[in-house]
């Protein structure tokens, strides 16, 4: 019998299948991977904002994860939207009942693609000094990494010591995909810090004229964790994802979805 490569993410739904669990499952299933789920919260949303966060209770998060990894397993974790502390503490208390899952990748998600807090404010200490520690990889935009550093993060040129600042916040070897996407520049170049070799990659690509753009954080952290899944390095796996989502958003852009800022094309590769 043949095994899949399988993949969890612990993240929130979107209604509007662009971002949260839905572009993870979407990003999965197009590199192959088979995904598993574990809701943390249903978001009233579409492509023109957030209307409501309903929390599914903490217990309940942690049996879902229970139910995953105790059966099927997990060959990496994509974590998205924790909206607050003690979520947090609930989902990295669970995930250290299995050792064995430490491909984690960890979208520090707080604030969504319309603008709109995603995440409590009192919440940020505790992602920051607890679960970044036990993950793998992290993959802030600009407004997150300046959150997190407590300093404001909008040049290129603070990019490369942002990203190793932001993985020195721990003392664990947590590596760093800083991402460009709220730069104006025509280039828009990601710097990938790899915490175990101390070395970057820079990943520049075209930027997309496009309002599709819902669920970019999402389906990039999520494409990182199906690369790892299936057992490529850290490197391969940064560039892999990059070039992932770069293609879905140019796909994408000749779209129309919703009214707002649509999603990227998850199965470009696949289908037009």
């Amino acid at each position: 019998m043949s095994r899949y490569t399988t993949a969890l993410t612990i993240a929130g739904s979107d209604p509007s299948g662009g971002a949260g669990l839905q572009a993870d499952l979407k990003t999965f299933s197009a590199l192959g991977v088979y995904g598993t789920t574990a809701i943390v919260a249903i978001v009233d949303e579409n492509t023109q904002g957030v209307y409501g966060v309903h929390p599914v209770p903490d217990p309940f998060v942690a049996g879902q994860i229970r139910s995953v990894l105790s059966d099927i397993g997990a060959d990496a974790v994509k974590i998205g939207m924790l909206h607050s502390s003690s979520l947090i503490r609930t989902v990295l208390s669970t995930l250290r009942e299995y050792p064995d899952v430490r491909k984690i990748v960890l979208d520090p998600v707080m604030v969504a693609t319309s603008g709109d807090p995603l995440l409590q404010p009192e919440a940020i200490t505790t992602l920051r000094d607890e679960l970044m520690p036990y993950s793998k990889v992290i993959t802030p935009n600009l407004p997150e990494a300046s959150l997190l550093l407590g300093e404001t993060v909008d040049h290129q040129d603070q990019f490369e010591d942002a990203a190793r600042a932001l993985s020195r916040l721990t003392d664990a070897k947590v590596s760093v995909m800083l991402k460009a996407g709220h730069l104006e520049n025509n280039t828009l170049t990601d710097i990938f810090y790899n915490a175990e070799t101390g070395t970057f990659l820079r990943l520049a690509t075209p930027r997309v004229n496009t309002v599709n753009t819902h669920g970019t954080g999402c389906t990039l952290s999520s494409a990182i964790a199906a690369y790892l899944a299936k057992g490529a390095d850290l490197d391969s796996a940064a560039r892999l994802a990059k070039d992932y989502i770069s293609n879905a958003i140019a796909a994408g852009a000749s779209y129309t979805i919703g009214h707002g800022h649509g999603p990227v094309h998850h199965f470009h590769a696949l289908w037009r």
